[in-house]
């Protein structure tokens, strides 16, 4: 990682290096911490933030969730976040809002320490790689479940939930793969240790519903979106494993891995190798998130839209 100028904590802009917790940290001991994973992209009128105030609402959500007092508003963080892209003078970079439980009171109880945020951005490339979006990648069945409703809920972007991620992750690297995918203690196909999972067969595309305890990724929000408005046909629908070896394609996407083809499955090659349905919704997905597309430029934040909100200082 490459560090940039600045980071927004806790309402300051402070030097990158500066920006540091102490070690009894609530949120380090316990997972008490809720955070985004949002896209800023060079167009022809410059960086724009894919999605920002959906991003900032669906992290608001998940700190509600988790009872969070959070002592910001959606306004402020959004600000906050295309004010940092401008303090960094980043066009192509990832940005990373979080709010967790900060020094105080150690024990389970969060609710006597302050909810603290911060921001930081940094150049980051496609996280399965670019080789990885155009070739596709190896996937493998995790023998560890996604996270149960019933035990933790999946919907927020709350710490503690990746450590089922984190384990499914480095054993399907261990075992020589790219990239894993779980699925519900019912069998139900979920999703990967950190994207949505869609699968096309016979000229239909489908994902995996809500109630298979997937993240309601904004960027499978995008491609359904992207999905409907070229004709394809797209319905919510569970599957099992067994459906994935039979698909035409199989593709994962997600904030950091953008629209990435799967090859393969448990050794198992999938479709022809082509991908043309996936081809057709990566490309236009790549054209919306760099301002190519007049249609999605709502879904566009500058970074040079000016400040209409206090968010600290340089």
């Amino acid at each position: 990682m490459q560090p940039t100028k600045k980071i927004w904590f806790d309402g300051k802009f402070v030097p990158w290096d500066d920006a540091q917790i102490h070690v009894l940290t609530h949120a380090l001991h316990y997972g008490y911490a809720i955070f985004e994973g949002i896209r800023t992209n060079s167009t022809p009128k410059g960086p724009a933030v894919f999605r920002l105030k959906e991003h900032v609402r669906r992290l608001m959500g998940g700190a509600r969730t988790y009872r969070m007092q959070v002592p910001y508003t959606e306004e402020q963080l959004v600000q906050a976040c295309l004010n940092l892209v401008n303090e960094n003078g980043l066009n192509d970079c990832y940005v990373r809002p979080i709010l967790f439980s900060s020094f105080g009171e150690m024990g389970v109880n969060p609710m006597k320490n302050k909810v603290v945020g911060a921001i930081a951005a940094w150049e980051w490339g496609s996280y399965l790689g670019d080789e990885g979006m155009e070739t596709g990648i190896r996937c493998t069945v995790s023998s560890w479940s996604r996270i149960d409703p019933r035990t933790l809920p999946p919907h927020a972007k709350c710490s503690a939930n990746y450590a089922n991620s984190i384990l499914a992750k480095m054993d399907a690297l261990s075992a020589g793969f790219d990239e894993a995918i779980l699925l519900t203690t019912d069998g139900l196909v979920a999703e990967g240790s950190g994207e949505n999972i869609f699968r096309v067969k016979d000229g239909v595309l489908t994902t995996p519903t809500r109630s298979a305890g997937v993240l309601e990724g904004i960027t499978r929000d995008s491609i359904i979106q992207i999905a409907k408005d070229n004709g394809i046909p797209f319905k919510e629908e569970d599957f099992v494993r067994e459906d994935m070896f039979t698909a035409d394609e199989l593709f994962l996407c997600g904030t950091a891995a953008n629209v990435t083809p799967i090859r393969e499955v448990d050794n198992r090659a999938i479709g022809n190798g082509k991908f043309p349905v996936t081809r057709k919704i990566q490309q236009t997905y790549l054209d919306a998130i760099h301002g190519k597309i007049e249609k999605y430029e709502r879904w566009l934040a500058y970074a040079s839209t000016p400040a209409i909100y206090s968010t600290g200082t340089a």
